[in-house]
C-alpha cells in the first residue's frame, strides 16, 4: 500500500459514501487550516452552514470560535487545522450516532496520522469522549490536558454550547489562555499570531 499524501487522502474521502450521512450532504466537509500544524481542533460534524459551504466551523459558532482564537495568537489561516469526527452532516445537526462515527473515523485518523499533531483540542461532548475517553465530561474536565498516544489532549465546550449558554464562554477562553500557554512550552514551531 502507497503511503497516503494530503491529495490522495482528500480524493478518496472526497468519494466516500460509507454511511448514511452521505445520501443527502450537499458537500463533504473534510476539514481547514494548516496541513503541517501542532496544534489541531476536532469536532462532531458539520451543521448546515459548514454543509453548505464544505468547511467545517463557518456558521455562527465557528465565527465565534474563530475570533476566540485570534485572541489566543491562534487561525486556521496560520496556525491550526480544523476538523471533524464525520465529514457529512448529520439531519437536523442531531448528533452522530456510534455507527456514523464509526464509519467515519478512519478519515479522521488518517487525517491525524498526516499532522501528527503535538496537541488535540476536541470541541464538546460527543467529539471529547470519542477521542479521549469515553466517559469524558466536558463540564467537569475541561481544560484539563491528557496525554494519549504520545498527544497532549484537552476537550472544552463546543461553540455551538457557548451560543446556547453564555455564561459558559469565560471557562472556555480559559481553556485557550491555558492551550496558549502549552502550545508555547511544547510546540516548536507554532508561532502565535495576533
Amino acid at each position: 500500500m502507497q503511503e497516503l499524501d494530503w491529495n490522495a487522502f482528500y480524493e478518496q474521502c472526497g468519494r466516500c459514501t460509507e454511511c448514511r450521512l452521505a445520501q443527502n450532504r450537499t458537500n463533504i466537509v473534510i476539514g481547514a487550516g494548516v496541513p503541517d500544524t501542532e496544534v489541531m481542533f476536532i469536532g462532531e460534524g458539520p451543521g448546515e452552514q459548514e454543509d453548505l459551504k464544505g468547511e467545517p466551523f463557518v456558521g455562527r459558532g465557528g465565527q465565534l470560535l474563530d475570533k476566540m482564537l485570534a485572541a489566543v495568537g491562534l487561525s486556521r489561516k496560520h496556525n491550526i487545522y480544523i476538523a471533524n469526527i464525520v465529514k457529512c452532516r448529520p439531519p437536523n445537526n442531531r448528533d452522530p450516532l456510534p455507527d456514523e462515527q464509526e464509519s467515519c473515523i478512519k478519515w479522521l485518523k488518517m487525517q491525524v496520522s498526516l499532522i501528527k499533531p503535538k496537541i488535540i483540542v476536541c470541541l464538546g461532548r460527543v467529539a471529547a469522549c470519542r477521542i479521549i475517553d469515553e466517559g469524558y465530561k466536558v463540564t467537569k474536565q475541561h481544560g484539563e490536558f491528557i496525554e494519549k498516544g504520545g498527544v497532549l489532549m484537552m476537550g472544552t465546550f463546543h461553540p455551538a454550547a457557548l451560543l446556547r449558554n453564555p455564561g459558559l464562554k469565560p471557562a472556555a477562553f480559559a481553556d485557550l489562555i491555558g492551550l496558549r500557554d502549552k502550545i508555547e512550552k511544547v510546540c516548536e514551531k507554532t508561532k502565535l499570531v495576533y
